[in-house]
């Protein structure tokens, strides 16, 4: 029979248990995660290939479609997956546009032509004045040659107002966008790609606690938007 000392002497150390392979475990999940990754991007790369030709000098080319480009974005962690942007190539078109009063802006829900309140209607009011209709006009070719959808948006103040035809400023925001989008239409643009909407003073773009800011909240947008699949 052994003793007590002896047994002890002969039993192997602990190890620590889990405790001290945790750190390994947690290194294998992120190597894995790294090689499926990598794994992926290759895959992406090789059925990627649109064309392969021969440069100047024997070189061989390939391109890469845009699909799979957007599909390495959206690994990388530049695009949400299943997003693209649906006025992508539409900022260009309008960037050299020169009007008096008219704006260009790029947002995520597209391209907007952003009108100032005084050049189209007289305040309180909702038809177009002369001067209103020939900015409109200026924009005709603009919008002859966008073949997507045209979103006319009518935004006002803060400041109150209450007549027989205009009860809110929801009525007399809507009433604008009706107004642009009718002349819209007598210049020849689709009246299928145009909808009116006001949001009264749902959406400004500066604090209305001044004349300039209500002035540049005072406002009719164009939203241009590329149809879903273009």
């Amino acid at each position: 029979m052994l003793d007590s000392t002896t047994r002890n002497a002969l039993q192997p150390p602990s190890t620590g248990g889990g405790d001290e392979e945790g750190w390994l475990m947690s290194y294998l999940d992120v190597l894995t995660l790294l090689i499926t990754l990598f794994v992926l991007l290759v895959s992406m790369m090789g059925n990627g290939v649109a064309s392969m030709g021969t440069q100047a000098g024997g070189q061989s080319r390939q391109e890469i479609t845009p699909e799979a480009r957007v599909a390495a974005m959206i690994v990388a962690g530049q695009l949400s997956p299943g997003l693209k942007p649906r006025h992508d190539g539409l900022e260009p078109r309008f960037s050299g546009l020169q009007i008096d009063g008219v704006s260009v802006a790029e947002g995520d829900r597209g391209i907007t032509l952003r009108i100032d309140d005084n050049l189209l209607f007289s305040s309180g009011a909702a038809q177009l004045t002369g001067q209103g209709e020939e900015v409109l006009s200026s924009l005709h070719d603009t919008l002859a040659e966008f073949d997507g959808e045209v979103s006319v948006e009518g935004h006002t103040d803060d400041v109150p107002i209450a007549t027989a035809r205009f009860p809110s400023n929801w009525e007399l925001s809507t009433a604008r966008a009706i107004a642009v989008l009718r002349f819209l239409t007598e210049l020849g643009v689709d009246a299928e790609r145009l909808r009116a909407v006001g949001y009264a003073d749902t959406r400004p773009l500066e604090s209305n606690d001044s004349a300039q800011g209500r002035a540049a909240n005072r406002r009719v947008e164009l939203l241009l938007r590329q149809p879903a699949g273009q």
